[in-house]
């Protein structure tokens, strides 16, 4: 497994951190092993910050969603950590209304043909008709 790799992120204040429940982190703040799981991270902290639901209210999604995760007997090891994190995004968001259900399955469903079209080593991208 590569290193995980350290991403920049606007400073969070430690009173929103610690209303999480445990984030992978180093005595730098948040560790991400990808792209993906910093930009998850910063758009629940924009999300939040514009007024679309409180960090309590985002705290108490993710809890759910990992305990839920427990319930269903998903090893508590760290690896899908970011994967419960845009599972209760995606439910803040539908909830909210800033999206549907069926728009959200349209564009994972667009990024994951993107990806089966993409050759090897060149970046995924979405087109305009995505």
């Amino acid at each position: 497994m590569p290193a995980a790799e350290r991403v920049e992120v606007e400073r969070v204040d430690a009173e929103r951190l610690a209303a999480l429940p445990p984030l992978p982190a180093d005595d730098d703040g948040p560790v991400f092993e990808a792209p993906w799981q910093a930009q998850a991270f910063a758009l629940a902290v924009k999300l939040s910050e514009e007024g679309h639901f409180t960090w309590k209210e985002w705290a108490a999604t993710l809890a759910d969603e990992l305990a839920a995760a427990e319930a269903r007997g998903e090893p508590d090891d760290g690896t899908r950590y970011y994967h419960h994190w845009v599972a209760a995004l995606e439910r803040l968001v539908v909830d909210r209304r800033l999206s549907t259900s069926a728009a959200l399955d349209d564009r994972k469903e667009a990024w994951a043909d993107a990806y089966r079209h993409t050759p090897h080593g060149e970046p995924v991208e979405l087109h305009r008709n995505d």
